[in-house]
């Protein structure tokens, strides 16, 4: 690839003198040999040093680029390289395109300072003549006010359904269980289920059993699906499951 040897010229920016080095030398676009297109840039960019010439940041700044790309580009494991070429590719083509474009549309407005026309004086009809439905006006008017409204405290009716559910905890559960077989005999699985007041107190009482099988305060009996739950004796104070 032969040096630079043209007149310093004055590009838009560094995607502008990259298009200009690979037109110039006949590069492959879509595949670019990043290391001559590096030797290339920095030779212009060095020129515009040698002729005084303000060096805008995002000169530079590709240098960078193109000297990183170059680096890894260079390692056993290129991959990241490769991927940050066919990066730059893309962006040069995508630049080439609109450039392209720009100069189309250049030639097609060429001779023309600005396109108008006089001014038309007409008549507007400020009647709203569309029908809408009236749940459609309803959901309108929802959406308009609707933030607003819920900015206000709902109605204490709205917890009433919350808080009249009482809640049975398994700690409490624990207890109540402990206290009926420390009656004596067995009690069956299901008859402690039956004997919940509620959907909680039927959740917390199987709960509970689960704890205290697995902390081997009970063991269960028997085959089937409702087995035989009996108390083992245990030292006082082992029941703490607060």
């Amino acid at each position: 690839m032969s040096s630079i040897n043209y007149k310093i010229e004055v590009f838009e920016g560094p995607m502008d003198l990259l298009l200009h080095l690979i037109t110039k030398h006949k590069l492959n676009i879509h595949d670019i040999p990043i290391v001559e297109l590096v030797e290339q840039y920095l030779s212009y960019v060095e020129s515009m040093k040698e002729a005084d010439l303000e060096i805008a940041s995002e000169f530079l700044e590709m240098a960078a680029r193109l000297v990183y790309i170059k680096t890894v580009s260079l390692l056993p494991v290129y991959d990241e390289g490769e991927k940050l070429r066919q990066e730059l590719s893309g962006e040069l083509i995508e630049y080439a395109e609109c450039k392209r474009v720009a100069q189309v549309l250049s030639t097609k407005t060429e001779g023309f300072d600005h396109i108008s026309r006089p001014q038309e004086q007409f008549e507007v009809d400020m009647t709203y003549t569309r029908v809408h439905d009236s749940l459609e006006l309803l959901n309108a008017y929802m959406r308009v006010v609707g933030k607003r409204l819920r900015k206000i405290p709902p109605p204490l009716d709205s917890f009433r359904t919350i808080v009249v559910k009482k809640i049975v905890s398994v700690s409490s559960k624990i207890k109540n269980i402990v206290s009926v077989l420390s009656s004596g005999g067995k009690h069956s699985f299901s008859d402690i289920l039956k004997a919940s007041e509620s959907r909680s107190d039927m959740v917390a009482a199987f709960l509970a059993i689960l704890e205290l099988a697995k902390t081997k305060h009970i063991i269960l009996s028997g085959q089937g699906s409702d087995p035989d739950i009996e108390l083992i004796k245990v030292p006082e104070g082992e029941l703490d499951f607060d």
